[in-house]
């Protein structure tokens, strides 16, 4: 008999960076769901006074956001819930979704995935490209620098040939500046 697995979505550093043990890493999407830097994060990429914004999900009716699913071995599955608990600290929540891939015509599978959702002290929410991009460039914290996570959130969405404006274009105002 085969050991049940379980799937966690990632729809920002868990891209490129999942950080634990998974037999299974498929391109897959949400919907309902719309990827936004609009969490604060005053530990990992920012600090309390100076805080970076990181990706949450925010509900958009028509949207569908693109990311990966990795399936997880029952048997690993309470320690890597527990890793994931404490990267994913400072606001977000662990929540239920349901995940469509894009290699597969199939029903869409049960996952979790990690959101700030509004009420949480560190959301910081909408604002003009400008000025997520201004503080996203100023903001670092103990996994680095902010700019670096936009510009590696919107290198990872390339190679999954996802389209995405809001971080493509704080991506952009960000490499404008380097360039």
């Amino acid at each position: 008999m085969q050991a049940r697995a379980r799937w966690i979505f990632g729809y920002g550093s868990l891209i490129w960076r999942p950080d634990f043990a998974y037999l299974e890493k498929r391109a897959a999407c949400v919907r309902g769901l719309a990827r936004r830097l609009w969490q604060g994060s005053p530990d990992h990429r920012g600090a309390p006074d100076a805080p970076g914004r990181v990706a949450t999900l925010v509900p958009r009716r028509a949207a569908r956001c693109w990311g990966v699913a990795y399936r997880v071995a029952d048997g690993v599955w309470d320690a890597v819930l527990a890793r994931l608990d404490a990267r994913e600290s400072g606001g977000f929540e662990r929540c239920p979704v349901d995940v469509g891939f894009a290699d597969s015509a199939q029903a869409l599978a049960p996952a979790l995935t990690y959101i700030a959702h509004a009420h949480n002290p560190n959301f910081l929410g909408p604002a003009p490209l400008a000025a997520i991009a201004d503080q996203v460039r100023r903001a670092s914290g103990r996994s680095g620098s902010n700019a670096a996570y936009v510009l590696e959130l919107a290198a990872a969405l390339r190679a999954l040939a996802v389209r995405d404006a809001h971080v493509f274009g704080v991506a952009a105002r960000l490499s404008a500046e380097v360039g």
